[in-house]
């Protein structure tokens, strides 16, 4: 009886380590003409977990994100919460048509969820907010993001209150005007300020993201 006993117990933790003991290979391509993409922050973690929800406030670490490329407040949250497995990040950032890729481990049966700033801009981002990983070792499955707006600055497309970065170069941000918004699909460039849409405008989407399940 207790050999069984063992033995059911080692093969619930051999299930449990089975679970987690996947590695995803994320590569994010960056399909704009002239949109750079800050530093990605990719993370994979168990369902339930949302970096944003469309129609409602973007929170103080999105912010972060979308108005200057800083993932460090992000980081800090994510990795507090039980439910996330893993976060890592591209390190620099992605030219137009350049390629990158960010491994994460993480559950079989779990979920992918990235972000990154489009500069030039006021607020807008890149994500994907907890996609379905493939199943099949091998497999790939590709989604494809939008340019979002964060909501939280008003596009004056002004160097001074945008990173430096791109036509922007070697402007440093001197502050914001806040913008009491909802996250919701960025419009893109216009040409009110100082930036020139043949230039820094996009055409949805932004980024096309393959996730694979290397083992």
């Amino acid at each position: 009886m207790k050999k069984i006993l063992v033995g059911i117990a080692l093969a619930s933790v051999f299930a449990s380590t089975a679970a987690i003991a996947a590695q995803y290979e994320v590569t994010i391509t960056n399909v704009t003409e002239g949109t750079l993409f800050t530093p990605i922050l990719v993370v994979s973690h168990t369902p339930g977990v949302s970096l944003f929800e469309l129609g409602q406030p973007a929170s103080e670490e999105l912010v972060a994100v979308a108005e200057g490329g800083d993932i460090a407040p992000f980081v800090t949250a994510l990795e507090a919460d039980s439910r996330v497995v893993d976060t890592a990040d591209s390190g620099d950032v992605l030219s137009p048509g350049a390629s990158v890729t960010v491994t994460v481990e993480g559950p079989r049966n779990g979920q992918i969820s990235l972000v990154s700033m489009l500069l030039p801009t006021n607020d807008g981002f890149i994500a994907l907010n907890g996609v379905v990983v493939p199943k099949n070792p091998y497999r790939s499955v590709t989604y494809y993001s939008p340019g979002y707006d964060a909501g939280s600055e008003v596009n004056d497309e002004l160097c001074d209150s945008i990173p430096a970065g791109g036509p922007c170069e070697p402007e440093v941000s001197n502050g914001n005007t806040p913008e009491a918004g909802v996250v919701h699909i960025h419009s893109g460039i216009h040409g009110h300020g100082d930036l020139v849409p043949s230039e820094s405008d996009w055409r949805n989407p932004a980024a096309a993201i393959t996730i694979t399940l290397a083992h």
